[in-house]
C-alpha cells in the first residue's frame, strides 16, 4: 500500500508540472491534492499547520501569476483589456487545436485577433500585443514551475 501511496502522490506532482503548459489542468491543485494524498495514505501529523499555512498561501499565489503575468505582458507590449481576453482565450483553445504549439500560438493570435477586431488597432500594435501574451506566459510558466519545485521540497523536508 507504501507503494501505491507514493505512485499516486508522485503522479499528481508530475500531473501538476504537465499543468504548467497545459494551462486547463489546475497545476497547483495537483501538487495540493499530492501532499492531501500523503496524508490519508501515511500521516497527516507528519504535516504540521505551519506547513499547510505555507502551501495555502502559494497556492494563492500561484492562482494569481497566470492572471498578473498574462495582464503584464500584454500591457507592457501595448496591449488593452480585449488583447488580455483574446490571450486568455486562446491560451486555453490554442493546445486543443494545435497540441504542443498552440500553447504559444493560441494566446499570440487571440490577443492580435482580439485587439484588432475589439480596438481596431494596427497591425504593428496588435501583433505587439500578441508577442506581450506569449512572454506573459512565458514568464508565468517559470515563474510557476519555481514555486511548484519550492512547494515540493518543502513537503520533501517536512516530511
Amino acid at each position: 500500500m507504501e507503494i501505491i501511496g507514493w505512485i499516486v502522490i508522485l503522479l499528481s506532482f508530475v500531473i501538476g508540472f504537465i499543468g504548467l503548459v497545459y494551462p486547463i489542468i489546475p497545476s497547483v491543485l495537483f501538487i495540493f491534492g499530492g501532499f492531501v494524498m500523503y496524508g490519508l495514505f501515511f500521516s497527516f501529523s507528519d504535516l504540521p499547520w505551519w506547513f499547510w499555512a505555507i502551501q495555502i498561501l502559494f497556492v494563492i499565489l500561484l492562482f494569481g501569476a497566470d492572471t498578473i503575468a498574462n495582464a503584464f505582458g500584454v500591457k507592457k507590449f501595448g496591449g488593452s483589456r480585449a488583447g488580455l481576453w483574446g490571450s486568455t482565450i486562446g491560451l486555453i483553445v490554442g493546445p486543443f487545436i494545435l497540441p504542443i504549439i498552440g500553447i504559444l500560438i493560441g494566446p499570440f493570435l487571440g490577443a492580435l485577433i482580439a485587439e484588432i477586431l475589439f480596438n481596431k488597432s494596427s497591425l504593428k500594435k496588435s501583433f505587439l500585443s500578441g508577442v506581450g501574451s506569449v512572454v506573459g506566459f512565458i514568464t508565468s510558466v517559470f515563474t510557476k514551475g519555481i514555486i511548484q519545485v519550492v512547494m515540493i521540497i518543502i513537503f520533501f523536508i517536512t516530511i
